[in-house]
């Protein structure tokens, strides 16, 4: 048995781990195991850490994982270093596992590998043992990709670094920057891993890739690589700013500014600004405040410094504003900076601050007068039109007030209006007048004036009114107030005193010295109220009374004890006696006394006040009032003038006191201060004040002291007083700053008369000075510019003060017209940057050093504050040249699309030194086969992407043009440039100059058909008549002109109809008929040839219907469908026709095959509109059409009712033949019969004289061929005829057919003219464009045109049959019908033609002895010689087991003895589709097993889809032998047409081409139809060629040299001067008659030949020779043909009249008869037939004619051409 034995213990050192690796995890320890043939075994088994001496056991394991039980075998190890148990087998159950154990002995400290192999029945497998030594090993990934990163940023990612080895390794990182590693140093035990950190710092942006080197072993001389990459991009940050832009932004460098419009003071606002990062890193950034060292109260913040915006995102940037000066506009600037400072965006943020706007509906209260001991109450209204609430306070104690309000103070809110109650309560009978002030913080003090009048019973003084006030404001400033009212009444009286216009007293002017009296001015109201003449001791005017002190502390009185009394000292100023009367307050703890007392002028009077408090621990505060007048005011009747009435005057003073105990804490204050950190900026040497608020928000009363001794240079005002719980009190603070530095204040405020309650307050002033900074210190730098022209640039100049600034701009009155700037004034904001747009604009060609001052003053000067001062700015500019070329000074955009646009560009180029402005203009002319006149109103076809512009200095500039021709034809544009000024845009400053010329072509997409063939079941229609069918003649003419308007609505194929049936736009609609067919047959195909033309791709398409219709939602489609269209839906959905492809593209040049098909699957006429679309040109309606019959329908396809004959001149004595063609389309034979009703109606109209003649009045047309209705039209008249002829279809339907002729008046319209107008009616291509998939064989030419003949000559042209397959043969065969034969000759008839080769044919027109149009169409059949041996030899086969069937039969033995009838073979041969039954007679004995029948298959094609009945119909039918079908040829179609004249009229028409011609002697009889029993000849013989005629049969290399022979005598006998000379004679001379006489002899020589000769002279020209027959006819304009007429009319002119046309043949391909309206037999049969027409042949002539000359010129014209 197998042994399990454990391994031994490892080392567990081994697995000690460092303090950052860990331990490799089970799974990843676990060993790679693989399985084979469902035994899983380990890949290795190793052996680590082994030492010499010592055996280390391992085990392996073997499982079966398959799902039945496995036996195997195995080999022990080879070497004698591995060795385990005695092999034995080894059976496994499924799921069970085995262990080998296997044991390694060293012997040598070395590497060791060995293999143990197991066998299977499958095959072998083996396991590998390796014992390796202790080494070092580090795994590392290959690579490691580091993410996106921006530049200046970070990004990091980690791998793991994994000792593999079996030592404790230390490891070092070399990293090349910017890449880091951490750690970089490490050591790692064996088995343990560290996760290494890649950091990514990048400086430089594009793809960084670096190799890291990681040294690890002891000495670190063992290394390992890893490849590092990273992408760095620079990051792109864009500041949007979400809030309304400020009003006054100047365009220019700040941009994005954030507008925080009009704050509250002391409130905080926030707005936010996003950040976007347009990139796809994450971009961190800076946020920081531009620096100012003069900038100390920042009003804006950000808490953001640093952020990082993600890719694609954004970050919200909060900034808040927090004013603090009412009035105050306030500017700063943010910078946004991305990493690395390579993108800085200046936020400038911008805000002001309001304030309340606190106002008295009134100045002052008048209370009139009242008794005394009553009271009187008025209101005061109060309103704040500011939406920032208010805090008021009326400076009054109203407890010891005669005065009284029933709120003193409160808080106004926004836009709110507050009535107060006013009580006047007076105590003596006087005048009172006190002057309250209302302080609002965050405003100017409000005064208004409180007076009125007591009267007692016993005093009535003088009711004190508002005019007094006025009045006595006035006197006081005239110094008369301190005189009484008596001895103003007394000066006044005697003229020391005058009047003024308002009323008021003054000096008079000898007094006055001439000085204007002064006049009282309001003054300011903080400074009114800093300088009162009632509690301060300066004052703006002089006092009248004064009171010392006005304000006093008594400290503390605690009762029983008594204060010491306050001495109040009250003074006098005035001229006159004076009575000091106190207002009581019997609730207060300060009494004074005396109350009344009189005062002697210029006197001081001493009261006591005494401070008696009732509650200890308290705080006692009070204000004491007091009233002085003048004594004489105490009655009325003392005064003795009004202007002389003096108001009192009102004494304060405030008082404190506490009765708190010693060492006991006074009530803590509960307050809140308002107090701002600096006063508002001033300039420097004057007053700056702001406003402080105190509220109380306790419980009890509270009391304030200023030590101002602590800080004189802070005047405050209240110094002292009290709040009541829940009030405030409003403190005005003024300083006086001397210089621009910033100085701190610490003003003390004492809090409830205990110092330990004393809160410092620190504020800080600054006085501000004019300071203007220059950008550019002052320098601004012009680059040079262009003569005339003008440059800007932005300037900025900066507010470096806390105060709002104006700047004006001054520059010399000779610079102003070179330099400017915008704006020139204006006013600059605190710390306000701003942009100004300079503009230099030089004179000359010279350098500039001009010079700008700017004035700045102060936005609101003051009396005391400095005058303005001004900066220098210089301004350094050049004054230059320049000049603008093309790069290309003729640019040729070849041909455009008319409609389509092409775009181009232009290079400017500038070399000077100076950026020049330029203007472009644009001059048309078109030139083409259009007048003048025509197109010289068309508009300008170029356009310019921008006429004006300018380009830098020694730079270019590209400018973009659309050409958007109108026409077909040639535009030429020439482009000027004018250089401009900026001052007048419009007006150039230099005479238009060339520039470049542009030069382009209109075309219009051009597409013909340029072949079309038939396959299919129409295979046999020949070109012409397809031509005819599709109208391609029309269509190419249609093509080649310009597309109208109407085409062009729709440049592309588009959906633009809603309807089924889609609106045409086109003028031209054409019919494409494919004919008639059968039900069921091959469908009809017809291949067209598009070709390019043109020099402009083509883009056309075939647009059925349903690719013109909107694609529309079911509920929107019309449900009711009229039958036209149902009969369309049925067409397209059933795929009757089809195009392949539909649409595609033609370069120039190129051609592409087009298939169109129709599929004959229902009977009857299908017919189906579609629009041929070219794009940006032509569309045109194509209607196809085609007819399906039923099989047995007899049925004649017309492709129209109409027929026009060729012109024929009228009174010509034989006109010609012409041919009208049916086409039988069905698959029966088709017998027609003309009926000629009509026509003897219309000859007995022109007098009996035949018009309209009918050759062939009936007649037969085979199933799919063509049948010929031969006509000939005489004219009397040079008119137009037309006869409706009836076309009668036996067992078919009747056509009726209009032909139409015109007769022409020889003498005005040239023969020539008509009959090149029959050669050029069909132009289809002469030579073979288009070859059918499978074609192996082309013809050189598919139309042949012999032009205009003489009636009794012999024409021929050669025409190539080319095998275009490189490995097959083709065998070809000529179909011609027995009447062509007549006509037409064709050497060979068939043949071979090997890969490659070229089969001459020779094709002649045998001569027609009648005039007529000959249009003859001629089949060749192809076939791959390769199946016609197969067809042979398999028809062969089949015949020969035919005949063996027909005599032979089987008997069996179960017949033998029986009377059962004999039978016949199963298996049997039949000639049909259908199986034929032997009859019984007819059976043969066989022994012999019979081959499988056979049967010829005659089943007719069936419809695509149909199975094809009658050859499985029974079980017995597989066994039916078919007969062979031959297989389908290729069809070859040649066009021949010619048209032949009677010799006279030939002479007559064309005299200059009769010597072209030979003509032969005359024929021998030929045979008529009626010899030939079956109406046709054997097409198979061919007959004998004469010796000449072996040339197409010779080699290529014969042909060679025949061919380079007779080239070189051609060549030199045209080279020859006298043998031209003789050609020229031989023209001139007559005809030699006598050649035409013969022998009898010569005669039966020439007979015999007759039937083996081809014409001695065959033409090789084509359709050229149209071409030089017209030459020659222009030639022979000015000859007559009287000698040829009369040398050749006396001899031939009884046998021309006496020989009657060429034979006709009838109705082409088909058999029939022919009859003819003046003979009952046919023409060919017996004594009627005509005679032979009289040719002339080529006999001997005279030495000095050479006929061979002319022979050898044709012949070699005729080489030359193949």
């Amino acid at each position: 048995m197998l042994a399990q034995v454990r391994d031994e213990p490892q080392n567990s050192d081994s697995f000690r781990k460092s303090g950052y690796d860990r331990k490799v995890s089970t799974r990843e320890a676990k060993k790679k195991k693989v399985i084979f043939w469902g035994i899983e075994v380990p890949e290795t088994v190793s052996w680590r850490g082994w030492e010499l001496g010592k055996e280390m056991i391992k085990h392996l394991t073997l499982k079966n994982v398959h799902g039945k039980a496995q036996k195997l075998s195995y080999r022990a190890p080879s070497t004698p270093f591995f060795f385990t148990v005695f092999p034995q087998p080894i059976t496994l159950n499924p799921g069970i596992s085995v262990t080998l154990p296997i044991v390694f002995r060293p012997s040598e400290k070395r590497d060791y590998e060995d293999s143990i192999i197991f066998t299977k029945a499958e095959g072998d497998f083996s396991v590998t043992l390796h014992a390796v030594l202790p080494s070092f090993c580090l795994s590392i990934p290959a690579a490691v990709q580091l993410p996106v990163c921006a530049i200046y940023d970070a990004t990091e990612t980690k791998f793991p670094l994994c000792n593999v080895g079996d030592l404790i390794s230390v490891f070092a990182w070399e990293t090349p920057s910017p890449f880091f590693m951490i750690p970089e140093l490490g050591k790692l035990n064996p088995g343990a891993e560290c996760m290494v950190k890649v950091i990514f710092q990048p400086k430089v942006a594009g793809m960084h890739n670096a190799a890291a080197t990681c040294w690890f072993g002891d000495e670190l001389k063992q290394k390992r690589t890893i490849q590092l990459s990273a992408l760095a991009k620079y990051p792109c940050l864009r500041v949007s700013v979400t809030g309304n832009k400020s009003e006054g932004v100047q365009p220019g460098k700040f941009q994005d500014v954030l507008c925080f419009g009009s704050v509250p003071v002391g409130t905080t606002v926030e707005k936010s600004v996003d950040i976007f990062n347009m990139s796809v890193v994450d971009a961190p950034c800076r946020i920081e405040r531009a620096k100012d060292t003069l900038l100390h109260d920042y009003v804006f913040s950000c808490d953001v410094s640093h952020g990082v915006v993600p890719a694609k995102g954004k970050l919200v940037l909060w900034i808040r504003f927090q004013p603090q000066v009412v009035g105050e506009h306030s500017t700063d600037y943010f910078t946004i900076t991305s990493a690395g400072c390579h993108l800085e965006t200046v936020l400038k943020v911008v805000g002001s601050c309001k304030g309340p706007s606190v106002s008295l509906h009134q100045c002052s209260l008048d209370f009139d007068w009242v008794n005394l001991g009553e009271s009187l109450m008025q209101t005061l209204k109060i309103s704040n039109t500011s939406d920032v609430p208010a805090y008021y306070q009326f400076d009054i104690d109203c407890k010891g007030s005669v005065f009284s309000l029933d709120r003193p103070c409160g808080v106004l809110e926004g836009t709110t209006t507050l009535t107060l109650k006013v009580i006047f309560r007076p105590t003596h009978p006087m005048n009172y007048h006190r002057r309250v002030v209302c302080l609002v913080h965050h405003q100017e003090p409000i005064y208004v004036d409180f007076f009125g009048t007591c009267h007692s019973d016993t005093a009535k003084p003088t009711t004190l009114q508002e005019r007094h006030l006025s009045w006595y404001r006035t006197n006081m400033v005239r110094g008369l107030t301190f005189y009484p009212p008596d001895i103003l009444s007394v000066m006044l009286k005697d003229g020391k005193l005058q009047m003024d216009e308002k009323g008021a007293l003054m000096f008079p002017p000898e007094v006055s010295e001439d000085q204007p009296p002064k006049e009282y001015f309001e003054p300011n109201a903080m400074t009114e109220y800093f300088y009162d003449v009632v509690s301060s001791d300066q004052s703006l005017f002089p006092a009248h009374v004064s009171v010392s002190p006005r304000e006093y502390d008594f400290g503390c009185c605690i009762p029983p004890h008594k204060a010491e009394p306050l001495s109040l000292c009250v003074t006098n100023h005035t001229k006159g006696n004076i009575i000091v009367v106190w207002t009581p307050n019997h609730g207060s703890a300060f009494q004074v006394h005396p109350k009344i007392c009189d005062m002697p002028p210029l006197k001081s009077l001493t009261f006591y006040v005494f401070c008696k408090p009732t509650e200890v621990n308290s705080l006692y505060a009070a204000e004491l009032e007091g009233f002085a007048f003048y004594k004489v005011m105490r009655h009325y009747t003392n005064i003795e003038n009004d202007v002389t009435i003096c108001p009192s005057w009102c004494l304060t003073v405030r008082l404190r006191a506490h009765t708190y105990e010693e060492k006991r804490e006074h009530f803590i204050p509960q307050y809140i201060l308002d107090v701002p950190k600096t006063f508002p900026p001033v300039v420097c040497g004057t007053d700056t004040y702001c406003s402080m608020l105190l509220s109380n928000t306790g419980t009890s009363l509270i009391t304030f002291s200023v030590n101002s001794t602590a800080c004189p240079s802070v005047l405050v005002k209240p110094s002292s007083g009290h709040i009541i719980p829940g009030g405030h009190q409003i403190f005005f603070l003024s300083t006086h700053p001397v210089n621009t530095v910033f100085q701190q204040h610490v003003l003390p405020l004492e809090l409830n008369s205990y110092p330990a309650y004393t809160k410092k307050t620190v504020l800080q002033s600054c006085g501000q000075s004019l300071l203007l900074l220059l950008e550019g210190d002052g320098n601004l730098y012009f680059k040079p510019l262009h003569i005339g022209t003008s440059s800007t640039r932005m300037y900025t100049i900066k507010n470096c003060t806390r105060l709002p600034m104006v700047f004006t701009w001054r520059i010399r009155q000779s610079d102003s017209k070179i330099l400017s700037v915008s704006p020139a004034a204006g006013i600059l904001q605190p710390y306000e940057a701003m942009a100004q747009a300079w503009t230099f604009t030089p004179d000359k060609e010279t350098k500039y050093l001009l010079r700008a001052m700017v004035f700045v003053k102060w936005k609101s000067p003051d009396p005391l504050s400095p005058k303005g001062v001004h900066y220098v700015l210089r301004v350094i500019g050049e004054g230059a040249l320049g000049t603008i070329w093309a790069q290309k000074e003729h640019l040729d955009l070849g041909n455009v699309l008319v409609g389509d646009q092409k775009s181009c560009s232009i290079v400017l180029l500038n070399d000077g030194i100076c950026t020049l402005n330029y203007i472009l203009s644009v001059e048309q002319l078109i030139t083409g086969p259009r007048a003048p006149e025509e197109v010289r109103s068309d508009p300008l076809a170029l356009e310019l992407e921008h006429s004006r512009g300018k380009i830098p200095a020694r730079s270019k500039a590209f400018v973009q043009i659309k050409v958007r021709p109108a026409r077909r034809l040639h535009y030429t544009w020439s482009i000027k440039y004018a250089l401009c000024t900026p001052r007048a845009a419009d007006l150039v400053s230099t005479k238009a100059q060339p520039l470049c010329c542009i030069v382009a072509t209109g075309v219009y997409p051009t597409l013909r058909i340029a072949d079309a063939c038939t396959t299919g079941i129409a295979s046999s229609i020949s070109k012409l008549h397809l031509w005819k069918l599709f109208s391609l003649d029309t269509l190419n003419e249609f093509l080649e002109r310009d597309p109208a308007p109407g085409e062009l609505t729709y440049k592309l194929p588009t959906r633009h109809s809603t309807c089924l049936i889609p609106p045409v736009y086109t003028p031209l609609l054409l019919d494409f008929d494919f004919g008639s067919a059968p039900v069921g047959s091959e469908p009809t195909l017809v291949m067209l040839l598009l070709e390019n033309k043109g020099v402009v791709p083509v883009d056309w398409a075939f647009l059925f219907p349903s690719d013109q219709k909107i694609n529309m939602e079911h509920w929107a489609e019309n449900a009711d469908f009229t039958p036209q269209e149902l009969h369309q839906m049925r067409i397209e959905d059933n795929q009757v026709f089809s195009v392949s492809p539909k649409s595609g593209t033609l370069f120039p040049g190129q051609e592409k095959s087009v298939q169109l098909s129709h599929r004959h699957d229902f009977i009857g006429t299908d017919r189906l509109p579609v629009l041929l679309k070219i794009s940006y040109g032509h569309e045109v309606l194509l209607t196809f059409s085609g007819v399906t019959v039923e099989h047995d329908q007899r049925y004649v396809h017309f492709a129209s009712t109409k027929h026009l004959f060729a012109p024929i001149a009228v009174g010509r004595s034989h006109p010609p033949t012409q041919i009208y063609t049916l086409y039988n389309g069905g698959s029966m034979p088709v017998t027609f019969e003309v009926q000629l009703d009509s026509i003897v109606k219309m000859q007995e109209k022109n007098f009996q004289h035949p018009v309209f003649v009918c050759l062939t009045r009936r007649g037969e047309i085979p199933p799919g061929e063509t049948g010929h209705i031969e006509w000939i039209f005489s004219p009397l008249e040079a008119k137009t005829y037309m006869v409706d002829v009836l076309i009668h279809i036996l067992d078919g339907e009747s056509t009726q057919i209009t032909f139409q002729g015109v007769g022409y008046n020889p003498s005005i319209i040239g023969e020539a003219a008509t009959s090149r107008h029959f050669f050029s009616s069909a132009v289809i291509p002469g030579s073979a464009k288009l070859t059918v998939p499978g074609q192996a064989a082309i013809l050189s030419h598919h139309r042949i045109c012999l032009g205009n003949i003489p009636d009794c000559t012999k024409t021929g042209r050669l025409v190539f049959l080319n095998n275009i397959s490189k490995s097959k043969a083709v065998a070809f065969t000529w179909q011609i019908s027995s009447c062509k034969k007549n006509v037409l000759e064709i050497a060979p008839e068939s043949g071979v033609a090997q890969p490659g080769e070229s089969i001459p044919c020779f094709i002649t027109l045998q001569p027609t002895r009648c005039p007529s149009f000959c249009r003859i169409n001629l089949m060749c059949e192809v076939y791959i010689q390769e199946s016609l041996v197969q067809y042979e030899r398999d028809l062969h086969e089949w015949e020969k087991e035919k005949e063996r069937q027909a005599v032979e039969f089987t008997i069996t033995e179960k017949d033998l003895g029986s009377k059962k009838k004999l039978t016949s073979p199963s298996v049997r041969l039949s000639d049909s589709a259908q199986t034929e039954n032997i009859p019984e007679p007819s059976a043969v004995i066989r022994k012999h097993k019979v081959l499988r029948p056979i049967k010829s298959h005659t089943t007719p094609s069936q419809p695509p889809g149909h199975t094809k009945k009658g050859l499985l119909l029974d079980k017995d039918a597989s066994q039916v032998w078919v007969k062979p079908e031959p297989p389908t040829p290729l069809l070859l179609h040649v066009d021949v047409s010619a048209r032949s004249y009677a010799i006279e009229d030939f002479l007559s028409n064309f005299a200059l081409d009769f010597p072209r011609y030979f003509l032969s002697r005359p024929f021998s009889p030929q045979p008529s139809e009626s010899e030939f029993v079956d109406g046709s000849r054997d097409r198979n013989r061919m007959e004998m060629e004469p010796k000449w005629l072996s040339l197409a049969a010779a080699s290529k290399q014969e042909l060679e040299v025949v061919t380079d022979i007779l080239t070189g005598v051609i060549r030199s006998l045209l080279e020859d001067g006298r043998f031209q000379k003789s050609v020229r004679k031989i023209q001139d001379e007559p005809i030699p008659y006598f050649s035409q006489f013969q022998s009898a002899k010569s005669a039966a020589f020439q007979d015999s030949r007759q039937d083996s000769t081809i014409p001695s002279r065959v033409s090789a020209s084509t359709d050229l020779d149209l071409e030089k027959d017209e030459e020659r006819e222009k030639m022979s304009q000015g000859t007559t043909p009287g000698d040829l007429l009369e040398s050749c009319e006396a001899f031939h002119h009884k046998q021309l009249r006496a020989a009657s046309c060429w034979e006709p043949c009838g109705a082409g391909a088909g058999k029939h008869t022919t009859e003819y309206p003046d003979r009952s037999q046919p023409w060919g049969s017996g004594a009627d037939s005509p005679a032979q027409g009289h040719c002339f042949t080529s006999q001997p002539l005279p030495k000095n004619h050479q006929p061979g000359t002319l022979t050898l010129q044709t012949v070699a014209a005729g080489y030359c051409a193949a």
